[in-house]
């Protein structure tokens, strides 16, 4: 009796190895540390679209990765450094774009370019976007949103810079119009991404109709009536 119990009770004990050895966490596969990082920045990019930075937290990270905490601090040193990496990472990405669509053409194709970079990024980055747009404390080492609508702003300016050599304006105003065009653009892309209407191409082109046909009518010396 005493040997048929030791019997089972080992059986017991090699089923729960068994068992053990079959977890999902057990049979985990082993990734590089580089496939790792990317791991970690792809979830993190999720949650913190989800949720923003204070709702977003290194457990709920580690626990969709299926790695424990010090895996994220390994790679990031916190949840503020993951968040600095994802940032980064997107205003380069919305540069990048932006720059290419700016890198030949006519003035209005240029803009109809860069609106409809801005707003393909919008559509096919919209996790980005959204964790781009908003309010975070921390800082990533490329600075802010409105730092990054700052350099785009720059790459417009020849557009407007040339336009008004060629239209008798002054074209020291060049950056100021720069960045109405700009801000304009990423407000109505914040709009367009909650309302999804009209379609994207459409949503373009009135961009465009406003901003070239209002650049087609420039006074020379504006003036406010209301105000004297």
């Amino acid at each position: 009796m005493a040997a048929r119990r030791r019997g089972r009770s080992g059986n017991e004990a090699d089923a729960r190895r068994s068992g053990s050895r079959g977890s999902p966490r057990a049979a985990r596969v082993r990734m590089t540390g580089k496939e790792r990082r990317q791991q970690l920045l792809d979830i993190a990019r999720a949650l913190f679209a989800e949720k923003g930075f204070d709702g977003a937290s290194i457990e709920e990270i580690a626990h969709r990765a299926d790695v424990s905490k010090p895996v994220v601090y390994e790679h990031f040193g916190g949840k503020e450094g993951i968040y600095a990496v994802v940032v980064d990472r997107e205003m380069q990405n919305l540069l990048d774009s932006i720059i290419s669509a700016l890198s030949a053409g006519h003035p209005r194709e240029l803009l109809e370019q860069a609106a409809c970079a801005l707003l393909d990024y919008i559509d096919n980055s919209t996790d980005g976007f959204r964790i781009l747009v908003r309010d975070s404390p921390v800082a990533s080492t490329s600075g802010t949103f409105s730092s990054l609508l700052n350099d785009i702003a720059s790459q417009v300016e020849h557009i407007f810079a040339l336009q008004f050599s060629a239209k008798g304006y002054d074209p020291k105003l060049a950056p100021l119009y720069s960045q109405a065009l700009v801000g304009m653009v990423a407000l109505t892309g914040q709009w367009w991404l909650e309302v999804n209407k009209p379609k994207k191409e459409a949503v373009a082109a009135h961009l465009v109709n406003l901003a070239w046909n209002g650049l087609s009518h420039l006074e020379h010396k504006p003036g406010m009536r209301t105000r004297r």
